[in-house]
């Protein structure tokens, strides 16, 4: 279900062809009759309980082996949106089959992930948070039943004489010479894999499908192996775990999942789904309708890598600050970053949903956080390569208030009060001794405006022993005050912003840019770290307006003339904020 951030949302989604199906199978009434319990369970549970109120039901299964990324940002929007869109209900559901790299730590950072985007699970007092391995004893049951009903052996060859046997795609696989034992035999000796007799790795338990299928898939895949391993949740109770291409399709029958969402590279497992849930149904175990898998493109981003085995090498080998490092395509290094909720959905509903394998521009997603923070964000100034520039016919210990809209789209947001006082703080390049060709900020003898303050004349410069502009010197006009009636009585071409050097307020800033310098990261024999971009990170002391010094963690704004920033989750403290920057106002990275 969706939180409250996504029920005022009233554009008409864009068709795909999920959503297409979706509104077939509802046409087709094809889940009218499904009962659903209240909880996951088998077919005996289910159908004692009444009709199912939600129209369809979906799932986000994340495992939790690590943090979610940009990828799962389109499956959440996608699953729980559907859910939303049809009357339905989506699942949060924790894929914890595999003990060795499973840890709350992640458990706890996806669900906050999810309810950032502005999802929740609850469905009124019902809860749908799951956890896979909550349901290892019917795993378990379900196995038992394939073995005594001639569809599940097991297999003692060694991991290499099963490569070597399963066969090549031009080539059938071959028999394992345990594959005709009794149903008896192998249900023995799974007993003694439950019960700790093998060694890990030692045997497997195989589904006992057809050896010689095109689809390798197919080729009597392994569903149970021997790993003793401890389990975040289960603890020890278990030797043995399923293979997720076992344990998936039975969490999805158990949740009573109509529309299984998953991308493109489970397309040749969906064989195997379907067959084992009709088995499990023929047995009496799963109720009908079984659950359907649909695939869709996985998102490929230029400039970027998803890879989780790339992103723990990253965090690992220290070349980021850690998982939530605004320059990591993590959710948390995004939210860090400044990236919104509403700027993912914008990008999401922009990229579409396909069967098709693309790359998309990172660009895309770029301009997609800059027109949601431009309506949202308000304006700021801030000085972010300071010069001192003196106004030396002002009063010395005087200051006046200037008025600057906080919106200019949104004139209820009204204006702020800025301070103009005889020492300010304006951009080093904003001074130009020797002027190029279309320069029109301040050069000697030139005229610009202090925005939203006076017209002010520049008088010289004073520089330092090595030559280096150190002040600039200028007098205002002071008939020529924005707002004023004579402000139009002087007419100049430039326009720079500023702020007062004794209300300034003096703050860090994090310039975050791309993270490789490489569209295609590691493409060709290149190592992906040859490609980071030294520059992905500058840090700077800038002179930033007062009122900034009040800005709470996560509070964004358009720097005027310079971009989006957010004050940072992690290192701002009350008064003392710290800001990175989450997007340039146009794209920098244009060829």
């Amino acid at each position: 279900m969706s939180s409250e951030k996504n029920s005022n949302q009233t554009a008409v989604p864009a068709s795909n062809f999920i959503r297409a199906i979706i509104e077939k199978d509802l046409g087709q009434h094809k889940y009218a009759e499904k009962k659903w319990a209240g909880s996951p369970g088998d077919a005996q549970h289910q159908q004692a309980g009444q009709v199912d109120s939600a129209k369809i039901r979906t799932r986000f299964p994340p495992e939790p082996n690590g943090y979610l990324h940009i990828g799962h940002a389109k499956s959440i929007f996608l699953n729980f949106g559907l859910a939303r869109d049809f009357d339905g209900v989506c699942h949060l559901r924790f894929d914890d089959t595999n003990p060795e790299k499973e840890s709350q730590e992640y458990v706890d950072s996806i669900s906050d992930n999810v309810k950032w985007l502005g999802f929740d699970w609850q469905n009124g007092h019902e809860s749908n948070l799951y956890f896979a391995s909550n349901y290892f004893d019917f795993m378990y049951r379900a196995a038992e039943s394939l073995i005594e009903n001639g569809f599940a052996y097991v297999d003692e060859q060694s991991a290499d004489e099963m490569r070597v046997n399963r066969g090549t795609l031009t080539e059938a696989g071959k028999d394992s010479p345990f594959r005709n034992r009794s149903a008896a035999e192998n249900l023995a000796r799974f007993r003694e894999m439950r019960d700790g007799k093998h060694a890990d790795g030692s045997m497997v338990l195989r589904a006992k499908i057809d050896m010689a299928s095109p689809n390798i898939n197919m080729r009597d895949p392994a569903i149970y192996r021997v790993r003793r391993a401890h389990h975040h949740n289960t603890g020890d109770k278990w030797c043995i775990y399923p293979m997720y291409t076992f344990a998936h399709p039975i969490e999805d029958a158990l949740e009573r999942i109509t529309h299984s969402i998953c991308t493109l590279e489970f397309e040749d497992q969906r064989p195997f789904y379907d067959w084992l849930l009709e088995r499990l149904a023929d047995a009496g175990l799963l109720a009908h309708p079984l659950p359907k898998q649909y695939e869709f493109a996985r998102l490929n981003l230029t400039y970027v890598v998803l890879s989780k085995r790339k992103l723990i090498q990253l965090v690992e080998e220290k070349h980021v600050s850690g998982w939530d490092d605004p320059r990591l395509p993590t959710l948390a290094g995004a939210r860090r970053r400044g990236y919104t909720p509403a700027g993912f959905k914008l990008f999401t509903d922009r990229i579409g949903v396909s069967k098709a394998d693309s790359w998309i521009e990172y660009t895309i997603l770029e301009d997609c956080m800059r027109e949601v923070l431009n309506m949202d964000a308000e304006r700021r100034i801030a000085v972010l390569d300071p010069i001192k520039l003196v106004i030396d016919n002002y009063p010395e210990g005087q200051s006046e208030d200037c008025f600057a809209p906080n919106h200019p789209l949104k004139p209820e947001l009204e204006k702020r009060t800025i301070q103009l006082s005889n020492t300010l703080w304006i951009e080093r390049e904003d001074f130009m001794e020797e002027p190029s060709k279309g320069f029109f900020r301040l050069t000697p003898g030139g005229m610009v405006r202090l925005r939203y303050g006076y017209v002010v004349k520049c008088t010289g410069c004073e520089k330092d022993a090595n030559g280096n502009v150190t002040v600039v010197h200028c007098e205002y006009l002071p008939d020529t005050k924005s707002g004023t009636p004579g402000s139009d009585s002087v007419k100049v071409k430039g326009n720079i912003h500023w702020v007062s050097a004794a209300h300034a307020y003096e703050c860090e800033i994090r310039l975050y840019d791309r993270l490789f310098k490489e569209a295609n990261p590691g493409s060709g024999d290149r190592d992906f770290l040859d490609d980071i971009n030294a520059n992905s990170v500058q840090i700077i002391t800038a002179q930033l307006e007062q009122s900034l010094q009040d800005a709470k963690p996560e509070d964004s704004f358009q720097f005027e003339r310079h971009g989006y920033f957010v004050a940072d989750k992690k290192d701002s403290v009350a008064g003392k904020p710290v800001f990175n920057r989450t997007v340039t106002l146009r794209d920098a990275w244009q060829k």
